[in-house]
């Protein structure tokens, strides 16, 4: 970052393909379609240069980045909400999927009581992140996902370490309540059909949107 304040175009090139996968995975789970996720990495590496000038050296570089991508997507989200649009299923990589499936699982100190195709558990796990507010999925997945600790997630969401700890305890525990009857045998999760899931699973977790 610091070659990218001296306005080394080569610099920046790297930064983007060291962190745009991890940026845009984040931003998938966070607004819930992977078209908008698209477009909003891009808003967040070009605020990066915009801002690379002020770029103090201080924090990691991946907290300040991921302060740039959360605010990013809280106004993406405030922007949807008055449009008054519902995504249901976030939009994945099979890898990235299968990676917030077990994060989510160990998140909410369940194991699974019966056998579950791995594609009815995706969805069932997206449903239950997107169950989350704002603010406890943000939590979870910097925490599970990109392996933060307290501290840093406290950085980038302007938060103490102990009201981290403390978010993500609820966080842990809606996702306990959101999953364990699913877990256990079968249930809706979140009042979602398991006819929704059966939809999710044969289109691959694509996104799904309601207007209400």
């Amino acid at each position: 970052m610091l070659q990218v304040r001296e306005n080394d175009a080569q610099a920046f090139e790297e930064l983007m393909l060291r962190y745009q996968n991890r940026v845009l995975s984040l931003l998938s789970h966070l607004v819930g379609q992977r078209d908008l996720a698209e477009d909003l990495a891009q808003e967040v590496f070009l605020r990066v240069y915009r801002a690379r000038k002020s770029y103090v050296p201080g924090a990691k570089f991946s907290t300040w980045l991921f302060t740039i991508a959360g605010n990013v997507a809280s106004n993406a989200l405030r922007s949807k909400s008055r449009r008054r649009e519902v995504h249901l299923s976030p939009r994945s990589s099979d890898t990235g999927a299968q990676s917030l499936e077990a994060a989510a699982i160990a998140a909410s100190g369940l194991m699974p009581t019966r056998q579950i195709d791995k594609a009815e558990m995706c969805a069932a796990v997206q449903q239950a992140i997107a169950g989350l507010n704002e603010r406890q999925r943000m939590a979870v997945l910097l925490a599970k996902f990109e392996h933060f600790s307290y501290a840093d997630i406290g950085a980038v969401m302007e938060m103490t370490p102990q009201a981290v700890k403390s978010l993500l305890s609820r966080a842990r525990y809606n996702l306990r309540e959101a999953l364990q009857p699913y877990l256990e045998r079968g249930a809706p999760v979140n009042g979602v059909a398991n006819e929704g899931i059966d939809e999710v699973q044969k289109t691959s977790a694509a996104s799904s949107e309601t207007n209400l």
